[in-house]
């Protein structure tokens, strides 16, 4: 009889939502990529502002002024964004970490329980081997008399012939 885990479908549901939860974990990883592509391209705006700003008509430096105070609040709006999903990345990739270990030990009870099935196995087997020589034997000895009765009856009717 072939091995059968009984927690089997426990194990399967556990696998399967680790990798959803891995799904999850990419979105989030996915959600930090962007936020902090968004402050890359607000400093390059900011950057590039200021250049602009050193070859601008002295009538525009409030206006350069206004322009990079709203890109700076920006940044800390997009740094405030990018925090708050990298804490989401880590609280989802501790979930993960959480259902990663309940599938290794239900994959390690599983391993173990299959082990002990197979060394279950291998003594059965050998206690009917052991059982077939016992029985295999013990017709041979029975034959062994019967042969030697035989022997002994021929002797006796050579014994008694004579």
């Amino acid at each position: 009889m072939p091995f059968r885990y009984r927690l089997q479908k426990v194990l399967e549901f556990r696998i399967r939502k680790k990798e959803e939860q891995l799904i999850v974990v990419q979105k989030a990883h996915m959600a930090v990529l962007v936020a902090e592509e968004n402050i890359r391209k607000n400093e390059a705006e900011i950057q590039s502002t200021k250049d602009n700003m050193r070859h601008a008509d002295p009538m525009m430096y409030e206006t350069y002024d206004n322009y990079l105070v709203h890109l700076w609040e920006k940044a800390e709006q997009l740094e405030a964004i990018r925090a708050e999903a990298q804490r989401v990345l880590d609280d989802e990739t501790a979930k993960l970490v959480k259902l990663e270990q309940g599938v290794k030990v239900l994959e390690k009870h599983k391993e173990k329980h299959r082990e002990a099935y197979i060394e279950e196995e291998k003594k059965s087997e050998l206690k009917t081997y052991s059982e077939l020589g016992v029985t295999r034997f013990f017709r041979q000895s029975q034959e062994r008399i019967e042969e030697e009765q035989e022997i002994l009856k021929k002797l006796e009717q050579i014994d008694g012939g004579s």
